[in-house]
C-alpha cells in the first residue's frame, strides 16, 4: 500500500488536500483535510445578537448570503417572528441569485475546463471541449462571465451589493425595491433565460425541467448535434467517460428545505432521502451530532450543534483535518443540489440516484437542472411583490436560542445561536463543505466524499478532480 497526497486544488474557495491510499491500482481509503482555520465561531462570542448579520457573511465571499439567511433566519426563530410575504420573497430572489450565480460558474470556470485538458485530446469530443472551455482562451470564457455579471445586477438592485450584503434581517429586508428596480430585475432575468436557453441548453428552461427519466434526456440528447449547446457537449463527455461510474459516496441525502412558499413548505421541501431504508425521512435538528474524533479540536464526546464548542488542538493524536464530523441520526449524508432534488421527487433526478447513487453526473445534472426550474420561480416571486411591508418589527429576547436552516448552492446549512444578557454566549455553524467533506467519525466511518473516492483507479488520476470538484466544494466555510 502507498500513499499519494493530492493538492492543493485550484478552483477551489480555499485550502483542501486530499490523502489517497492505493493498494491493487485503485484507492483504498481517502482522508479530506480543510488545512485552514479562522475561528469566527469564538468572534461572535460576547457580541450582541445583530451582529452576527455583519460577521457571518464574511465567512465566504461566494456564499455569503446563505450565511446571512441562515443568521437572519437563527434571529427569527430566537424571535419567535416570520418574514412579511414581501419579505420572503425578497429574499428568495437574493439568495436565489446568489445560488444561481453559483452554479452557473461551477460549471463553466471551476468543472467544464478538466475536460480540455491534454490527457483527453484522443477523445472525439475533445477539439470542441478545448475551444469551449480551455481556461482563458476558450469561448466560454468569454460569453459566461459577462453573462454571470449581469445576472448578479440583480443583487445590487435587491441587496445593495453582493458579496457581505445587510439587506436579510429577521423580519424580512431592510430596503423595499421601488417599483422602477423591479422592472430592472425583472429584465436581467429575462435576459439571463435567454442565455441560459441560447448557450447552456438550446431549449426552453421548462423543457428542461420538464425532462423526467433518463430514456428522456437521451431521447433530447440525440435529437440534438454536440454543438448546439453546453449541456449537449456536456452529455456526450459524460456518456464517453462514464461519468455516471464514479463518486459515489453515502446513499442518504440532506435538505434544509429551499424558498419557502407562499402559504407554507418550500419549492424544495425538507427532509432526508435515506436509499438504505428505502424511505423519505423528515428531518429534524434534534437528529444532528457532530463528531470531533479526527478533528484537531479538543475532545468531546459527539454533540449537538447547539451545545458544541470549537476549541482548537494543534496537535492531536489520530487528526487529520480542522473539519468537524456532523451525522444525521448517526449515518454519514450527502448535500447539494442532487440533495435538493432528488428530495423534492424530481423524476430525472430520482431515477439516476436510484440506478447510481450520488455520481459525478447526477451531481452536475442536478446543478444544471436547478437552474432551469428556479428562474422561473424568481419570475413568479417578482411579479407576486405588492406594496405590503417589506420587513417586521423584531425585538430580540436577552435569553433564547434559535436555529437557522437554509440551503446554500453547495446543500444544507444550518447556524445554531444562544443569547444570555443579550449577547451571544455560543454560535455554532454547519456548512454543505462540512457535511460532504467531513472526517472519520468515532466509529472510523469516512464522509462522503472519503467515501466516494474509494475504489477509483490509481492510473486515472483526473477522476479524483472530477468527483472532488462535482460536489462544488467551499472549503472556507468548513472551519469557521
Amino acid at each position: 500500500m502507498s500513499r499519494v497526497t493530492v493538492g492543493p486544488f485550484n478552483r477551489v474557495e480555499g485550502d483542501l488536500e486530499v490523502s489517497l491510499e492505493m493498494e491493487n491500482g485503485l484507492v483504498a481509503a481517502a482522508y479530506v483535510n480543510s488545512p485552514l482555520f479562522r475561528g469566527f465561531e469564538q468572534i461572535l462570542v460576547g457580541r450582541e445578537a445583530l451582529d452576527a448579520l455583519v460577521i457571518v457573511p464574511r465567512i465566504c465571499g461566494i456564499c455569503s448570503v446563505s450565511q446571512s439567511a441562515a443568521a437572519a433566519a437563527a434571529l427569527a426563530d430566537l424571535a419567535g417572528v416570520q418574514p412579511t410575504p414581501n419579505g420572503r420573497r425578497m429574499g428568495n430572489l437574493i439568495l436565489a441569485a446568489e445560488n444561481l450565480a453559483d452554479h452557473f460558474t461551477h460549471f463553466y470556470l471551476f468543472f467544464m475546463p478538466d475536460f480540455a485538458r491534454e490527457a483527453y485530446r484522443a477523445r472525439a469530443w475533445f477539439p470542441a471541449a478545448e475551444a469551449r472551455f480551455k481556461a482563458v482562451s476558450g469561448t466560454a470564457t468569454r460569453d459566461a462571465l459577462p453573462a454571470r455579471a449581469g445576472f448578479l445586477q440583480i443583487m445590487g438592485l435587491l441587496a445593495g451589493k453582493w458579496p457581505h450584503s445587510l439587506t436579510l434581517q429577521p423580519g424580512g429586508v431592510a430596503r423595499a425595491p421601488q417599483a422602477a428596480e423591479r422592472l430592472r430585475v425583472f429584465a436581467a432575468l429575462r435576459e439571463f433565460r435567454g442565455w441560459l436557453e441560447r448557450q447552456l441548453f438550446g431549449e426552453r428552461l421548462e423543457a428542461i425541467a420538464a425532462l423526467d427519466s433518463q430514456v428522456a434526456l437521451h431521447r433530447w440528447m440525440d435529437s440534438r448535434p454536440a454543438e448546439s449547446s453546453d449541456f449537449r457537449l456536456f452529455l456526450e463527455i459524460a456518456e464517453d467517460l462514464q461519468l455516471a461510474r464514479y463518486g459515489r459516496g453515502t446513499d442518504r441525502f440532506l435538505s434544509h428545505g429551499a424558498y419557502p412558499k407562499e402559504g407554507g413548505g418550500w419549492l424544495f421541501p425538507r427532509g432526508v432521502l435515506d436509499l438504505p431504508a428505502g424511505a423519505l425521512q423528515p428531518f429534524l435538528p434534534g437528529d444532528v451530532l457532530e463528531d470531533v474524533s479526527h478533528a484537531w479540536l479538543e475532545e468531546e464526546p459527539p454533540r449537538h450543534p447547539s451545545e458544541g464548542e470549537t476549541r482548537p488542538v494543534e496537535d492531536k493524536p489520530g487528526a487529520y483535518t480542522w473539519c468537524k464530523a456532523p451525522r444525521w441520526q448517526q449515518q454519514v449524508v450527502e448535500c447539494g443540489a442532487l440533495a435538493r432534488q432528488v428530495v423534492a421527487g424530481h423524476p430525472l433526478i430520482r431515477e439516476l440516484v436510484a440506478q447510481g447513487g450520488g455520481n459525478v453526473f447526477s451531481r452536475v445534472v442536478a446543478r444544471l437542472l436547478e437552474l432551469a426550474i428556479v428562474v422561473p420561480a424568481m419570475e413568479a416571486w417578482l411579479r407576486n411583490v405588492d406594496d405590503s411591508p417589506f420587513c417586521a418589527q423584531v425585538a430580540l429576547p436577552g435569553d433564547g436560542r434559535g436555529v437557522g436552516l437554509v440551503e446554500a448552492a453547495r446543500g444544507a446549512l444550518g447556524h445554531w445561536i444562544i443569547l444570555r444578557g443579550g449577547h451571544i454566549s455560543r454560535y455554532q455553524i454547519i456548512a454543505p463543505t462540512t457535511w460532504n467533506f467531513s472526517p472519520r467519525d468515532a466509529a472510523d466511518i469516512p464522509g462522503a466524499l472519503e467515501q466516494a473516492l474509494v475504489g477509483l483507479p490509481e492510473d486515472q488520476p483526473l477522476l479524483v478532480q472530477h468527483v472532488v470538484r462535482s460536489f462544488d466544494p467551499c472549503m472556507v466555510c468548513t472551519v469557521h
